[in-house]
């Protein structure tokens, strides 16, 4: 099981991303703990300073803008 974390204050990127990584999981019969992070703080904590962030197992995979379908289908 993938733990990935959507970083983000509730813009609509960023919810666009929660569902486009939803989405994709589902698609490929993939099980993930899909996390949303909204503390300032803890986005900062990782490095984030353009949301979405996308971390997966504990490592940024992605700042700042919706990911295309072919870079999360790569972190599943």
């Amino acid at each position: 099981m993938k733990n990935i974390k959507v970083l983000g204050t509730g813009c609509a990127n960023c919810k666009t991303t929660l569902k486009l990584i939803e989405d994709a999981a589902k698609e490929k019969g993939i099980e993930v703990k899909l996390e949303k992070v909204e503390d300032i703080q803890a986005i900062m904590g990782y490095g984030v300073m353009s949301t979405p962030g996308v971390v997966v197992d504990g490592q940024v995979v992605h700042a700042g803008g919706v990911p295309s379908r072919d870079k999360i289908a790569g972190w599943l």
